[in-house]
């Protein structure tokens, strides 16, 4: 275990990336259109000109998801540690608590249980913006959670991934979390209960390797990046060059890993429809 206390190498000080830039206008990355920043954000971040789906902030997908003043969080107080004393130039501990001063949350995913147009579900959303929405200990352990509580209440489940994978910092620990999240999915699906997993930009790494392609039913946003190794990757290791829309929603539509490509302002409403086919009667519009 030299490996973990050798002494960290002297890298250069790398700030935290703004969530989403601040000004009157703001450049679409897709089309290059110049819009207002104000016209961005009624529209769910969505480009008026192109439909390009910016990532989208944890909190305000739930707004966008669930009925007004009807999220009650749970576990929101678990917090990780820094078990492996992971030090690159800053420590691990001291990034979580930059993060935690900064967003007001302990960690990358915000589960907890409300109202879809009067339906009562759990819901789980991983937050790209939070240390790019990487799955650790806490954030596999919320999920666990979540689905305990979704299985013991009859509700179903809703998990919307926005990530790069399991987080580094936690090494194994980080790769155990995607047997605790699957075997919970299990036990829900035993039950007879719902999930639903929709896919944002970008799903990748061990969370598209675990609970996110666990679904019944998956969704993806338009022009999402899906999959688990990079394209450099991928192509370094078979020899051959990927289709162009390798890793897009698209790309996943037509393969039949994604069920059906959404837009974010019609995300809710179809989630709806489909809860009202897969519920059973008895768990419908339940309070």
């Amino acid at each position: 275990m030299g490996w973990l206390s050798r002494e960290p190498a002297k890298l250069q000080d790398i700030s935290e990336k703004k969530s989403f830039p601040s000004g009157v206008w703001h450049k679409c990355p897709s089309c290059s259109e110049i819009v207002l920043v104000s016209d961005l954000e009624e529209n769910h971040l969505v480009c008026p000109s192109c439909s390009y789906h910016h990532r989208f902030p944890g909190e305000q997908r739930i707004e966008l998801l669930i009925d007004n003043n009807t999220f009650f969080e749970w576990d929101h107080t678990l917090c990780s540690t820094n078990p492996l004393e992971f030090d690159d130039g800053r420590s691990y501990e001291d990034r979580l608590k930059n993060m935690a001063k900064k967003t007001k949350r302990y960690d990358a995913v915000i589960t907890g249980a409300g109202l879809l147009n009067g339906r009562a579900v759990a819901l789980g959303v991983l937050d790209f913006f939070w240390m790019g929405g990487s799955m650790g200990s806490v954030v596999g352990e919320r999920i666990m959670r979540m689905f305990t509580r979704a299985r013991k209440l009859g509700l179903p489940v809703i998990m919307v991934s926005s990530s790069g994978g399991a987080r580094m910092h936690e090494g194994l620990i980080s790769l155990m979390q995607m047997a605790k999240t699957s075997t919970a999915i299990g036990l829900h699906k035993d039950a007879g209960l719902p999930y639903i997993s929709v896919l944002c930009d970008p799903t990748t790494g061990g969370v598209a390797a675990s609970y996110a392609m666990l679904g019944d039913v998956h969704f993806a946003e338009p022009r999402a990046t899906i999959g688990f190794a990079g394209r450099r990757v991928i192509e370094s290791i078979i020899r051959q060059k990927l289709p162009d829309d390798f890793q897009t929603a698209e790309f996943c539509f037509e393969h039949g890993v994604v069920d059906k490509i959404v837009k974010r302002s019609e995300m809710k409403e179809i989630i709806s429809r489909t809860l009202n086919i897969l519920c059973a009667p008895e768990q419908k519009k339940r309070k």
